[in-house]
């Protein structure tokens, strides 16, 4: 499927600007954003339920625009689950097929098929109100699937549901498209959900495009200043460039390196100056964003014995330990008034709970090569 130039107004709102991406056949793909950034806007274009001011859309390079949703060779799973109260399961996943006429025996044949895909079979004569939420949400799968449409549209298919039970149909979403090997296009604005299960996917805000990648590429290198506050937690800062030198030698003589990495020494006001590796080439006198990720600092009581020159080193105080069971979050005072995060697993039992608590004074370290340049400002 291609999406190229779309672009989409309401009145004076601009929901979409010159939206273009690629998505594989086959791919689990996420459009990721928070709540007005356009991405149900192009999910429901996609199925035909909105037309775009401009642009394409095409599907095994067919362009879709003109056809109704009913002959788009897409289904889509709505919010609401949007199920007939009055019909059965059975019914209800059988809806489609009783309006094409197919044969009774095709009917019940391809419905159980469907209700032992989404583990159902068992709750084929109960109605939706006898259903618990993540049931229903099965049914609706169900529901879209047994058209075998080439596309499955999901909108926020599971914001309904508590943590818990998201978190279990987000795997049994996983596995049946594993299973079935549809195009699956994802919206969410939960961010665990979209690295959890996608292939791929993009990341909005007020109607662009920031950036598309592997949940890998999106969250260890981000593109823009918002990708990297979106997509997990951080610490962000503007620096200076103080100086950047080239640190791969060639792979062998008079022939280049694969990619050239270089070590730059940046000044952040808020911070003092650190090192980071960056494969970008940056000059001395530039603005730009720097990021390093809460569980790549390490915090510790004692001062680290390392003598590499790569390790950027601080000294704080705890101002603030969160106790999660599996991890602490700490937010460390550095130099009076920065607050950095830090994320510490628990690996091990401990008798005595957490060894760095509440006023503790610590350092924070972390390695060149962990932390990443956003963007480069100016």
């Amino acid at each position: 499927m291609v999406i190229e130039g779309v672009s989409k107004s309401f009145g004076d709102f601009r929901a979409l600007n010159d939206v273009s991406l690629e998505i594989k056949k086959g791919e689990f793909f996420s459009l990721l954003g928070p709540s007005g950034c356009g991405k149900t806007t192009l999910l429901r274009i996609i199925a035909g339920f909105e037309q775009p001011d401009s642009g394409t859309v095409t599907f095994d390079r067919n362009d879709v625009l003109p056809l109704p949703p009913n002959r788009r060779p897409a289904n889509t799973v709505f919010q609401n689950y949007a199920l007939f109260p009055h019909l059965t399961v059975f019914e209800n996943v059988a809806f489609s097929m009783r309006i094409k006429k197919a044969a009774r025996g095709e009917v019940e044949s391809k419905v159980n098929e469907y209700l032992r895909l989404v583990q159902l079979e068992g709750h084929a004569h109960k109605r939706p109100n006898q259903l618990s939420g993540g049931q229903k949400q099965r049914v609706a799968i169900a529901r879209a699937l047994i058209n075998e449409p080439s596309v499955l549209l999901l909108d926020e298919p599971l914001s309904a549901l508590d943590a818990k039970l998201r978190q279990r149909m987000l795997i049994e979403l996983d596995q049946i498209h594993d299973k079935i090997g549809v195009t699956f296009i994802y919206v969410t604005h939960d961010q665990q959900e979209a690295l959890s299960v996608s292939d791929r996917l993009a990341v909005m805000s007020q109607g662009d495009v920031l950036q598309i990648g592997t949940p890998h590429e999106i969250y260890e290198s981000p593109a823009t200043d918002f990708a990297a506050r979106f997509i997990g937690e951080t610490n962000l800062f503007d620096a200076e460039v103080i100086s950047a030198e080239k640190i791969n030698a060639p792979l062998l003589p008079g022939i280049e390196a694969a990619s050239t990495e270089y070590m730059a020494e940046l000044d952040i006001p808020e911070l003092g100056r650190i090192k980071v590796t960056t494969v970008d080439k940056v000059r001395s006198g530039q603005t730009v964003s720097f990021t390093i990720r809460p569980e790549k600092i390490v915090i510790t009581k004692d001062r680290p014995a390392t003598k590499r020159g790569d390790i950027n080193l601080f000294q704080g105080t705890v101002d603030e330990p969160i106790y999660s069971g599996f991890q602490t979050k700490f937010y460390v005072k550095v130099m009076e008034k920065t607050l950095i995060r830090v994320i510490k697993q628990h690996p091990n039992y401990s008798d005595d709970g957490p060894d760095i608590v509440w006023k503790d004074s610590v350092f924070l370290s972390w390695s060149a090569n962990d932390g990443y340049i956003v963007e480069v400002k100016k």
